[in-house]
């Protein structure tokens, strides 16, 4: 009895003609494939906007406050954000930067307690993410979320992008670990960010090691342990040298600024 009404279904299926199973095939194609691309596709976009807009805006600002530019600052650092690009993490060029900042007139004692806690307790970049990410989960999920609780979500994300590696991957570990503690959005949420990781990646780590150096340098400006001169010569002028000497040497020499010759009476 199965069988012949197994045939008859096939047949109906033949008879339909090619139009109708071309017109279900498409529905399916804009569902799960080109529409799901393209709210990946969105997301991303999304995510390097906010980014360039907190950097453009909030460090922009706070550079400016302080009497530096943040494009020279991207200029000075160019070779390193570089590297960041390339591997999506901010560990690897550490020292480097660390002797750079001694060279644009920040005291080593300084920069060297900042920076490296600015790895682990200023990652602006995961923070962005995380919020971002969380909010298309509930969206991809049909979640509606209150404003309560959007609030307590991104709390809660402040607090648990403290601490995550500046490694590859961290900030996908900082989401998971956040939605595990947070019943109203799914954990298995996350499947849907693994393939664009990557790309967000990129962004996450450019934008935590761009604040960490501006940070460095406006801490060291309010505990007075930075030479405003080297700043700006280094800035403006000494850029170039400074990198080629750090790439044939390994090490800068920080010289002071000769004191002006007094005219003799």
């Amino acid at each position: 009895m199965l069988l012949p009404r197994a045939v008859c279904r096939l047949r109906l299926h033949h008879e339909a003609g090619p139009d109708r199973r071309l017109r279900r095939d498409g529905l399916h194609r804009r569902k799960y494939g080109i529409d799901s691309i393209g709210s990946l596709g969105l997301l991303i976009l999304t995510f390097y906007v906010a980014c360039g807009v907190f950097l453009t805006v909030v460090i922009g600002t706070l550079a400016r406050l302080h009497g530096f530019s943040l494009w020279k600052v991207l200029r000075y650092f160019r070779e390193e954000l570089l590297i960041v690009l390339g591997t999506s993490s901010s560990e690897p060029v550490l020292p480097r930067v660390l002797q750079k900042l001694e060279a644009l007139g920040c005291k080593k004692g300084v920069s060297g307690l900042v920076l490296p806690m600015g790895y682990s307790f200023n990652l602006d970049g995961t923070a962005i993410y995380l919020t971002l990410a969380s909010l298309f989960i509930a969206q991809a999920c049909d979640i509606h979320l209150s404003g309560g609780q959007i609030f307590a979500m991104l709390g809660v994300m402040l607090l648990t992008s403290k601490g995550a590696a500046g490694v590859t991957g961290s900030g996908f570990v900082a989401l998971v670990a956040t939605l595990t503690v947070m019943p109203d959005l799914p954990v298995a949420g996350v499947a849907l960010l693994v393939g664009i990781d990557r790309f967000m990646s990129e962004a996450r780590a450019l934008t935590s090691i761009i604040s960490n150096c501006v940070a460095s340098i406006v801490v060291s400006i309010w505990e007075g342990a930075c030479d405003r001169e080297v700043l700006q010569r280094e800035l403006n002028q000494s850029y170039a040298s400074t990198e080629r000497t750090l790439d044939e040497k390994g090490d800068i020499a920080v010289l002071p600024l000769t004191a002006p010759v007094q005219p003799s009476h």
